[in-house]
C-alpha cells in the first residue's frame, strides 16, 4: 500500500467507524424490531413486508436531499466559505422537512391505494391504518435526524451522529417491548417507540449543530436563492437516483407478492437483513462525500481517485468474508428472526445465496456516492439507471418467470455482479475525464 493510500485509508478509516458503529446499532435495532414483530403473527410481517418498499421511497428522497447538502457544503468548506456553508444547513433543513412532511401526508392520505397496488389486500387494511400513522410520523422525524447528520458530516463532524445513532437505537430497543407488550400496542408500539427515540435524538444532534455553529439563518435573499439552486441543482438527479432503487424495490415486492404471503413475509426480513449486511457499505457512503468534497474544492483528483479505490478494496474484502459467514448461518439466522417454518425456509435460501454479491453492490454504490460527491450528480443518476434497469431488474424478471423465487433470488445475485463491474469500469473512465479537463484548465490558467 503506497503512502498516499496508506494516509487516505486512515483518513477514511477515522470518518467511517463513527458512522459503522452507528448504522450497525440502528441495523440491530430494525433487526430486533422485526423479530420482536415477527412474534405477533404472520399478518404483521406482511404489513412489514409491504411498508418496507415505501419506507425505502421516504429513505431515497431524504437521502437525496443529504447528498445534496453534503456535497455543497463540503465543497463550500474546501473553498473556505464556512460562512455559506453554514446558510445552507439552514436552507437544506427547511427544504428537506416540508418536502417529507408533504411526502408522507400523501402517503398517509392513500395507504389503501398503495398497499393494493403492491398486490395486498383489504383483510390487513384496519391493521395496517393502526401502524401506518405513527409510522408515518417516526419516518419523518428519522428524515430530519438525518438531515441533522448530513449537516454534522459535512463539517467533518462523525462523532456525534454516530453516537446519537447508538443512542436512538438503544432508546427504541428497551422501548420496543414495553410498548409492543407490555402496554399491549401491538406492531404500532414498534413504531411509537421509534417516534420517540428519533424526538430524542433530535434534541441531541440539534444542540451539538447549534453549539458548534453548524447552521446559521441567511438574512439576504440573494444568498437564500443562490443556495436553493446550488442545492437544487444536486436535489433533482440525486433524488432521482435514490428513487430508482425503493421503485424497483416496490416493483420486485409485486413480484414476489405472486409467489404468496410467506415469500412477501420472507423478502421482508431480508430486505432488513440485508441493510444489516451491507452496513460497512452504507458507513462509506456516509464518510465518503464530505471528504472527496473538501478534495474537489482543492482540486485535488488524485487523492480522491486514491481514497476511491481504497474504499472499493476494503469493501470487497470485507463483503466477500461477511457472506461466507452467512452461508453457515443462513438456517439459524432465519430460525431466529421467526417462528413460522415456510417463512424461515425462504429467508435461508435468501441469505445462502444472495450476500456473495453485496461486495459487487458495493462497488456500485460506492461509484454512486463519489458521482455525486465531485460534482456529477447526472452520472451518477446514469450508474443507478443503468444498475438497475438493465442489470438487477431484468434479471429478477427472468429468474422468476424461469425458477419462482428461487429464481428471483439468482436475479439479483447476477445482477448484483453485473452492476458492480459495469459501474466501476464507468466511473474510472469519468473520473479520468474530469481529472483531465481540470488539469487542463490550470495549465491554461499558468499560461
Amino acid at each position: 500500500m503506497s503512502s498516499l493510500t496508506s494516509s487516505q485509508f486512515k483518513a477514511l478509516f477515522d470518518q467511517t467507524l463513527p458512522m459503522l458503529v452507528g448504522l450497525l446499532a440502528i441495523m440491530g435495532s430494525q433487526l430486533i424490531d422485526s423479530a420482536f414483530i415477527g412474534q405477533l403473527g404472520d399478518e404483521p410481517l406482511v404489513i412489514v413486508g409491504f411498508s418496507i418498499p415505501i419506507y425505502q421511497l421516504i429513505v431515497g428522497v431524504q437521502v437525496g436531499i443529504g447528498i445534496a447538502a453534503t456535497a455543497c457544503m463540503s465543497t463550500a468548506i474546501g473553498e473556505n466559505k464556512i460562512r455559506y456553508a453554514r446558510f445552507l444547513s439552514a436552507i437544506i433543513l427547511t427544504m428537506g422537512s416540508v418536502l417529507l412532511l408533504l411526502l408522507c401526508g400523501l402517503l398517509w392520505l392513500f395507504q389503501q391505494e398503495v398497499v393494493t397496488a403492491l398486490g395486498g389486500d383489504a383483510s390487513i387494511f384496519n391493521q395496517l391504518r393502526n401502524y401506518w400513522l405513527p409510522w408515518l410520523i417516526s419516518c419523518w422525524l428519522g428524515a430530519i435526524l438525518y438531515f441533522g447528520y448530513s449537516i454534522s458530516r459535512a463539517f467533518g463532524d462523525t462523532n456525534i451522529p454516530g453516537n446519537v445513532m447508538v443512542i436512538t437505537s438503544i432508546i427504541n430497543i428497551v422501548l420496543d417491548p414495553i410498548f409492543i407488550f407490555t402496554f399491549d400496542m401491538g406492531m404500532s408500539g414498534a413504531a411509537w417507540a421509534s417516534c420517540v427515540a428519533f424526538a430524542i435524538g433530535l434534541i441531541i444532534i440539534f444542540n451539538s449543530i447549534k453549539d458548534k455553529h453548524f447552521i446559521a439563518l441567511p438574512t439576504k435573499l440573494n444568498v437564500i436563492k443562490m443556495g436553493v439552486s446550488s442545492i437544487s441543482k444536486f436535489t433533482a438527479p440525486a433524488m432521482v437516483s435514490q428513487f430508482i432503487p425503493p421503485v424497483s424495490a416496490i416493483v420486485v415486492t409485486a413480484l414476489v407478492a405472486t409467489f404468496g404471503h410467506a415469500a412477501i413475509a420472507s423478502w421482508g426480513l431480508a430486505s432488513r437483513v440485508e441493510y444489516l449486511l451491507i452496513i460497512l457499505i452504507l458507513a462509506m457512503t456516509m464518510a465518503l462525500p464530505p471528504m472527496i468534497g473538501k478534495l474537489k474544492g482543492q482540486k485535488n483528483y488524485t487523492e480522491i481517485n486514491a481514497l476511491v479505490k481504497t474504499a472499493v478494496s476494503v469493501i470487497l474484502g470485507f463483503q466477500l468474508l461477511l457472506a461466507l459467514l452467512f452461508i453457515l448461518a443462513a438456517e439459524p439466522v432465519s430460525a431466529l428472526l421467526t417462528t413460522d417454518d415456510g417463512i424461515s425456509a425462504l429467508l435461508s435460501q435468501y441469505l445462502a445465496l444472495v450476500p456473495i454479491s453485496y461486495g459487487a453492490l458495493g462497488v456500485c454504490m460506492i461509484c454512486v456516492s463519489a458521482s455525486n460527491a465531485i460534482g456529477l450528480p447526472s452520472f451518477a443518476l446514469a450508474i443507478s439507471l443503468i444498475r438497475l434497469l438493465a442489470c438487477y431488474l431484468p434479471l429478477v424478471w427472468l429468474g422468476a418467470e424461469f425458477h419462482g423465487f428461487k429464481g428471483v433470488l439468482i436475479g439479483a445475485t447476477v445482477g448484483n455482479f453485473l452492476a458492480g463491474f459495469t459501474s466501476w469500469q464507468l466511473f474510472k473512465r469519468q473520473l479520468g475525464k474530469v481529472a483531465k479537463t481540470n488539469e487542463s484548465f490550470k495549465l491554461s490558467v499558468a499560461q
